[in-house]
């Protein structure tokens, strides 16, 4: 059996990327969020920042022409499963796959649609350069079944990372970092300049390591969460005596039973204390 060695090595002897991406015409397209990372150091680090991919099944969303995809190949893990929905990427993938010495499957398929629990055994990790467009959209779907995941190691917009990591009294902190945080454990490793990719984006990229918690305390349910957060931060400036009119229950006796004074607005919560709300919130609606 072929090891992860030697498939070092044949990914190694590979052409370069901005070869693949000549002899396939692969101009990126703005409609796919299509921003190529070719640094191989680069996208090497992010392999490196998932940790230990021994063993483990590896879900990379837009692989594009390889370049992140090339280092998950030589990390060791279990197997590798490419979600690409453009079918010249696909085409350009192939030479990889072949590197890979069947460790490497390329999946024709929109990401917005995939069953990811379905798609491979545990355990299973995300590790992805995501597309700007549907980025926050992909990670509060994937919040929703942190469970089944060891972790996630993916590149957003640089805002959309500070948001995810955010503490309370911050710019920052809103809906994503309570939802994210309170079911994860989330860290930012590293930015990535604009210059890294091919064609640039106006903005700066951020890769953020997060990992699901086990054993949580709380039995509150996904949705009451949701339902608070959306409330609280859907008129963030105001008190929460006011936002959380939205709910359609007593919000005194709710922030009475939380703990929490009513002048107190969203950004000022930390994690504990949504937790608090929410229970109160299951207990008020029977």
């Amino acid at each position: 059996m072929t090891g992860p060695s030697t498939d070092a090595a044949t990914i190694d002897a590979l052409p370069p990327l901005r070869d693949t991406i000549a002899r396939h015409g692969l101009n990126a397209k703005k409609n796919l969020g299509q921003n190529f990372l070719l640094d191989l150091n680069l996208t090497a680090r992010i392999a490196r920042g998932a940790g230990d991919l021994s063993g483990v099944n590896v879900i990379e969303i837009g692989p594009g022409p390889g370049g992140l995809t090339r280092p998950l190949v030589q990390s060791g893990a279990a197997h590798i499963y490419a979600i690409e929905r453009d079918d010249r990427c696909v085409a350009a993938l192939q030479e990889l796959v072949a590197a890979a010495n069947g460790r490497l499957t390329i999946l024709p398929e929109d990401a917005l649609k995939v069953d990811y629990a379905a798609l491979c055994p545990a355990p299973r990790a995300l590790v992805a350069n995501l597309p700007y467009n549907i980025a926050t959209v992909l990670l509060l779907d994937w919040l929703r079944h942190a469970e089944k995941f060891k972790s996630m190691t993916l590149m957003f917009q640089k805002e959309v990372a500070e948001r995810i990591v955010a503490a309370p009294r911050t710019k920052d902190y809103g809906r994503l970092s309570v939802m994210t945080q309170w079911l994860c454990h989330a860290h930012k490793l590293f930015d990535i300049p604009p210059a890294a990719f091919t064609p640039p984006p106006k903005v700066t990229s951020s890769v953020v390591h997060i990992v699901p918690k086990e054993g949580r305390a709380d039995t509150v349910p996904l949705k009451t969460m949701e339902r608070l957060t959306a409330a609280a931060f859907g008129q963030r400036r105001k008190m929460l005596r006011q936002s959380l009119k939205s709910l359609g229950i007593d919000e005194t006796a709710l922030l009475e039973t939380a703990g929490i004074a009513g002048t107190a607005r969203a950004e000022e919560i930390d994690i504990a204390g949504f937790v608090r709300m929410a229970e109160a919130l299951e207990k008020l609606q029977g």
